[in-house]
């Protein structure tokens, strides 16, 4: 009992002093930008802010947004592109024949490429581009990028063979919108139903806003090092134009730095209107936002000449618009009337953000409205609309049409072996959602054999 006045004196001594501990700790994380802990039920004032475009897109003298494309043939050549800030003056890759043992560096040759400065919404970037020539057909090579002193990670690729051999290569439709959160999983999910493509092929609308910075460092994102080991084959949407103070559109400021791509094309559309060669199949990228007369004459030219077995062509806007509302008479009055006489095998398009694909039959006449019930003639060509981003439009049905499907994204796999080609579009999910084979016929328009029963949705 004698204890009891001690402890309550103490209490009274100790008392302040524990009232100043335990405002201390809640003052604490509020000087460092938190808040106290609160209810779960309130709201999210305590979670951290996400950084600024402007830093979390901002280039350094590390290489990012690595980018592999071609110039040239892709049996003895590869580019490769990535980006910097302007401090970094010298644009040097290494590389070697990939080995299992880690002392393949000590045969790495360095090649000295090109550099170019973009002005960006979110300030000054530095792009740098190397070609690799007089490279081994079939053969596998491990590569760096930098400046001799700050480096990126070691990439492989393979070359092409020179001689017509199977191989598979993935086709998107729009990317567009929202690339980090929802495009990102499609590309991924591609990738892993088919991890040896040879590359991927973007049919346009890469991204939203033509000179976002932000939203090219999102595509790059989503993608991440499978850029950098897997080819990419791009054509431009309508995205990829950018309005001028006159209200005209031109391209990208982007585009060019970003890939490099093959300038043979007709004038003033260089690296967007091109054409090569992938162990035997020919593939034709063009440009369907200007000069499309121009295009429709190179075309012409591309087809007369042409002695692969298989011909792919991909632009952004649909002969046979799948979307509500859209037509595009203009292109299919110049275009089709080339790829049916000339009997392109393949077509695949954007732009409408549904799916839609024709088998060999479509409307005879190349510049009525898609809109009309008209006889369709087999020309021996089968024409896709697909979409890979989340932004989806209202379906526009065509009764020439095999299959369609709206609110849905999707990536396809196209497998060229020998006299076959076979396709299959699968959603974001890895459900096979349309496949069909096609068949060379010798002297004959091809054979289509349907691999998923014929509905439209």
């Amino acid at each position: 009992m004698n204890c009891l006045p001690k402890l309550l004196n103490h209490r009274r001594l100790y008392a302040p002093m524990v009232r100043t501990l335990a405002l201390l700790l809640i003052a604490i994380p509020m000087l460092a930008g938190e808040s106290p802990e609160c209810d779960a039920h309130e709201s999210d004032d305590h979670h951290v802010a996400p950084p600024r475009p402007a830093d979390f897109y901002r280039p350094t003298s590390i290489p990012d947004r690595v980018v592999l494309t071609w110039t040239g043939n892709p049996a003895n050549s590869q580019a490769v592109t990535w980006r910097t800030s302007t401090a970094v003056r010298q644009s040097i890759a290494e590389i070697a024949i990939a080995s299992g043992n880690p002392k393949f560096t000590e045969d790495a040759k360095q090649v000295r490429g090109e550099r170019q400065d973009l002005e960006t919404d979110l300030g000054k970037a530095r792009y740098h581009t190397v070609n690799f020539n007089n490279l081994k057909p079939e053969t596998k090579y491990a590569y760096r990028v930098g400046d001799g002193s700050n480096w990126s990670e070691w990439f492989h690729f393979r070359t092409a063979s020179d001689l017509p051999k199977p191989f598979s290569f993935i086709y998107f439709g729009d990317a567009q919108n929202n690339l980090r959160s929802m495009w990102s999983r499609v590309i991924r999910e591609a990738h892993s139903d088919a991890p040896k493509a040879s590359f991927f092929l973007h049919a346009g609308d890469l991204v939203n806003r033509a000179e976002s910075d932000a939203e090219w460092g999102e595509w790059f994102y989503a993608g991440g090092f499978l850029n950098g080991m897997i080819p990419s084959i791009p054509v431009p949407g309508n995205h990829e134009q950018a309005k001028q103070e006159d209200g005209s559109r031109s391209l990208s400021h982007h585009w060019r730095p970003t890939f490099a791509l093959p300038t043979h094309g007709p004038a003033g559309l260089e690296e967007t209107c091109y054409t090569l060669v992938y162990q035997g199949v020919r593939i034709i990228g063009l440009n369907s936002n200007t000069k499309l007369d121009e295009q429709a004459e190179w075309l012409e030219r591309q087809l007369q000449s042409n002695q692969c077995r298989w011909v792919v062509c991909t632009f952004h806007h649909p002969v046979f618009s799948t979307g509500k509302g859209r037509d595009n008479d203009e292109l299919r009055k110049r275009w089709k009337p080339i790829l049916d006489r000339y009997r392109v095998d393949l077509v695949l398009q954007g732009h409408d953000h549904t799916y839609g694909r024709t088998g060999l039959g479509t409307p005879s006449e190349s510049n009525v409205p898609t809109g009309l019930n008209k006889r369709e003639q087999e020309y021996g060509t089968v024409y896709v609309v697909s979409v890979s981003g989340p932004k989806m439009y209202q379906l526009q049905h065509h009764d020439f049409m095999v299959r369609q499907k709206a609110n849905t994204q999707l990536y396809q796999i196209i497998t060229v072996d020998d006299d076959q080609l076979h396709f299959e579009s699968r959603t974001a999910v890895g459900d096979v959602f349309d496949s069909f084979t096609l068949k060379k016929v010798p002297g004959q328009i091809n054979e289509l054999v349907e691999t998923t029963s014929p509905a439209n949705d």
